[in-house]
């Protein structure tokens, strides 16, 4: 792990994420209801995680600051760009349903490779009741 940094994040996520959402929801749900789920994230406050909470959360590994997308938000950091940030579809520990990173989980490995512990703003949306 690197030394702690600055604050690397905007406090809003791009316009562009959203259809990104709806993408590889498309993948999970029939596209309407991804499309509506999109569309319900950007309602949504910001809420703060750490990165090694997140990656626990949604069981996904940590990729290595080498992997390409990763390098390239570590690269963005270093020039003082801003992450966007995450956007997530809350897990349910009872059904056993891991959170869902719908956006973002590049950003939470350079961030992680950055400073574990720091705060990843986050807009987080439950899934509708069926």
């Amino acid at each position: 792990m690197a030394a702690k940094t600055e604050p690397h994040w905007k406090e809003q996520p791009d316009s562009h994420d959203y259809p990104a959402v709806a993408s590889y929801l498309s993948l999970l749900m029939p596209p309407a209801q991804a499309k509506r789920l999109s569309d319900r994230l950007r309602k949504m406050a910001i809420q703060h995680y750490k990165a090694k909470d997140l990656l626990r959360a949604s069981g996904l590994p940590l990729l290595d600051a080498h992997n390409a997308h990763v390098a390239a938000d570590l690269a963005k950091v270093r020039r003082g760009n801003l992450l966007s940030p995450v956007l997530l579809i809350r897990g349910n520990l009872k059904a056993r349903t891991p959170l869902t990173v719908a956006d973002g989980y590049h950003r939470i490995c350079a961030s992680y490779h950055l400073d574990e512990d720091a705060d990843i703003p986050c807009r987080v949306s439950e899934l509708p009741r069926a």
